[in-house]
C-alpha cells in the first residue's frame, strides 16, 4: 500500500474502499470482504445511510480498529455548529468507534462555516484525526482554507479520466490539501470500461481499464475510492501497485480530459435548488417519523 501524508502528518492509504450506493443489506458483508482483501481505508457518509452497517462490518472483521482509516461525511441538513457536532457524535456511535480518522463536510452549501468550526473543535478534542471537505470547488476551498483556524486537510471531488480536475489539483497543492477522488471510474459513464485507448494501455501491462484508471490517479498522488459489491472486483481494484504507467501513457490519458462533470455542476443554481429541495424533503420525512414514534 502507498500512503498520502496529510498536512498534520497523518498517513492515509492512497487506495480505499467506498460504500456509496451499497445497500444496508450488502454493506456489512462488503466491508468484511474489502478488509479481507486488504483494504485498510473505508469511506462512508451520513447520507449513505449505512454507517451502522459499516461499523458492524468492521467489528465482525476482526481487523483491529487502529489498522483502519475510517472516513465519514456530515450531510447538509446537519450543518451549523451545534447540529454538526451532534451529528458527528451520532456517527461515531453508529460506527461503534470512539474516534474517526477523517470527517468531511459533504457539500459546499448551507452554514458550512459553523459546521467546520464543530469539526475543528472535535479535532482539538482528539475525536477526529483529520478534517476536510468534499465537493468544494477551488473558490470555496480557498475561502475556507483562508478563514479557518485549521485548514482542510482533504478535499474529495469527482475525479476521473474525463474530468481530471487539473486546476482544482493545482489549488489543492498550493494550500496543502490532499486530493481525493470520488467516482474514479465515472460510474461507467462515457463507456469508461470499454474505452479503446485505456484498453490498449491496459493490454501492455496485462491490466484492465479499471486498473489503469486507478493507477493513473495514484501516480498523480490522488487518493482513490473504487466501489464494488463483488469480491473479485475488489481484488482486481486492489492489485494496482505492481505496475507503473509510462510518461507516454500518462500523457495520452491526459488528452481524454473534457474538464466537464459527468454528473452535475455545483455552480449550477438549478443543482443548488435540487439540493435544497432534497434537504427539505428529508427533513419532512424525519419530522414525520418523529411524530409517529411519539404517537
Amino acid at each position: 500500500m502507498e500512503y498520502v501524508t496529510l498536512a498534520n502528518g497523518v498517513k492515509m492509504p492512497i487506495l480505499g474502499y467506498g460504500v456509496y450506493q451499497v445497500s444496508k443489506e450488502e454493506c456489512e458483508r462488503c466491508v468484511m470482504d474489502a478488509l479481507e482483501v486488504g483494504y485498510r481505508s473505508l469511506d462512508t457518509a451520513q447520507s449513505y445511510f449505512n454507517e451502522t452497517e459499516t461499523g458492524n462490518g468492521i467489528k465482525k472483521s476482526g481487523v483491529p480498529r487502529e489498522e483502519i482509516f475510517l472516513t465519514t461525511k456530515v450531510w447538509v441538513e446537519h450543518y451549523g455548529y451545534e447540529e454538526a457536532k451532534k451529528s458527528v457524535l451520532a456517527s461515531m456511535e453508529k460506527l461503534q468507534t470512539d474516534y474517526i480518522d477523517l470527517v468531511l463536510l459533504h457539500q459546499p452549501f448551507n452554514d458550512y462555516y459553523g459546521a467546520y468550526r464543530a469539526l475543528e473543535e472535535l479535532y482539538d478534542e482528539g475525536k477526529l484525526r483529520a478534517i476536510g471537505v468534499s465537493n468544494f470547488y477551488p473558490d470555496r476551498l480557498v475561502d475556507l482554507a483562508s478563514f479557518t483556524r485549521i485548514p482542510p486537510m482533504v478535499n474529495q471531488v469527482e475525479t476521473h479520466v474525463f474530468n481530471q480536475q487539473s486546476e482544482a489539483n493545482t489549488w489543492m497543492k498550493k494550500y496543502n490539501v490532499a486530493h481525493e477522488a470520488w467516482a474514479p471510474f465515472a460510474e461507467g459513464r462515457q463507456d469508461t470500461f470499454t474505452n479503446e485507448m485505456l484498453s490498449n494501455i491496459g493490454a501492455k501491462y496485462g491490466k484492465t481499464t479499471a486498473q489503469v484508471m486507478l493507477r493513473w490517479n495514484i501516480q498523480r498522488g490522488v487518493i482513490v475510492l473504487p466501489k464494488s459489491t463483488h469480491k473479485e472486483r475488489m481484488i482486481e481494484n486492489f492489485n494496482v501497485f505492481d505496475f507503473t504507467l509510462s510518461e507516454e501513457d500518462m500523457t495520452a490519458i491526459e488528452k481524454l480530459d473534457t474538464k466537464t462533470s459527468a454528473f452535475f455542476s455545483h455552480y449550477d443554481p438549478n443543482m443548488v435548488e435540487w439540493f435544497v429541495k432534497m434537504v427539505e424533503e428529508r427533513k419532512r420525512q424525519h419530522d414525520s417519523s418523529k411524530e409517529e414514534k411519539n404517537w
